[in-house]
């Protein structure tokens, strides 16, 4: 028997054999969305919610606020003030975000940190036993990449579970 006759059995074997069930294999309760209210994160978002319905696990949405700090008393007291109101404001945002972009049925968590994006996205994960990461990506590439650095590639490399990438333009696999 050639190759590509075996091939061709194997073929037919395996479609008519009955497929394991996705659902079956998969056991996910928590997913977390990293959401800076781009489209990219949406997009990411959009991703999440169908495999959160399918697993009825909980979708946590976390928002990093990236805080500025610089020398001196007098500075840290605004700078204090300051990350304090960027937070305040991020998890009203946050709110309104849930609201609008994820159907009633699906169970939420917002969570707002602040600090460096890839290693809170990272520690959440850690500290929550998140079962996947779904995360945007804006394909950055050349001079860009090196100067911003990559949140997804960072949290990629770094995450305690397996990481859903959506990059930014991709061929789509959501049904509209």
């Amino acid at each position: 028997m050639n190759a590509s006759t075996h091939q061709h059995v194997s073929e037919h074997q395996q479609s008519s054999a009955p497929r394991p069930s996705v659902h079956s294999s998969l056991k996910l309760t928590r997913i977390l969305v990293p959401v800076d209210f781009s489209e990219c994160s949406r997009k990411a978002l959009q991703y999440a919610i169908p495999l959160a319905r399918q697993h009825q696990a909980v979708l946590i949405l976390l928002n990093v606020v990236e805080a500025a700090y610089a020398g001196g008393e007098i500075a840290a007291v605004d700078y204090i003030q300051l990350e304090a109101a960027m937070k305040e404001g991020a998890e009203k945002k946050l709110s309104e975000f849930v609201v609008h972009e994820i159907p009633s049925d699906i169970s939420t968590q917002s969570i707002v940190r602040t600090g460096l994006p890839s290693r809170e996205i990272t520690e959440l994960a850690k500290t929550l036993g998140i079962d996947l990461i779904v995360i945007s990506t804006h394909g950055r590439t050349g001079l860009k990449h090196v100067f911003l650095g990559s949140v997804t590639e960072h949290v990629v490399q770094r995450a305690p579970c397996p990481v859903f990438v959506v990059r930014e333009r991709e061929h789509e696999i959501i049904a509209s």
